[in-house]
């Protein structure tokens, strides 16, 4: 019994949510839309915490940021401190990234030399969609 809709093309898509580790009642904000973003994950994300996203005029903390980048947008580094201004303590982003050989494609490279200018760790990069991976990044545990 699955909430996704999207047919055929969403069936890549249909747990993207859950993948993410996203549950419902969280607030994921979007940031980067664009006419080539994935649609069907967009919903599979909606459907899994069962409430619209929330864009970079929330004004609120949130779980989770959703970043969707392209290699044209600009510095990654600046996009990436930006998506911290509304992160809770212990919130992760999931930066979106067109896969290799899609118009945009950004070098992993790029996003490891940034990750770690912007006060973050890279954890985990997975795909998502049929032209979009995300990689899960989250500010270091503090020292004890």
């Amino acid at each position: 019994m699955s909430a996704t809709s999207g047919g055929p093309e969403g069936t890549a898509t249909q747990n993207a949510g859950e993948r993410l580790g996203l549950k419902t009642g969280m607030v994921v904000q979007e940031l980067g839309w664009d006419e080539d973003v994935d649609d069907a994950l967009r919903v599979s994300i909606e459907d899994t915490i069962d409430a619209d996203m929330v864009d970079g005029d929330y004004g609120n903390v949130v779980d989770c940021v959703l970043l969707w980048w392209r290699e044209a947008d600009g510095d990654l580094v600046d996009a990436l401190v930006d998506s911290l201004t509304d992160l809770v303590a212990g919130g992760e982003i999931w930066l979106l990234t067109p896969k290799v050989g899609r118009p945009g494609t950004v070098d992993p490279a790029d996003v490891a030399e940034a990750a770690p200018v912007a006060g973050l760790s890279t954890t985990t990069t997975a795909p998502v969609s049929q032209d979009w991976s995300a990689t899960r990044l989250v500010a270091p545990k503090a020292a004890h």
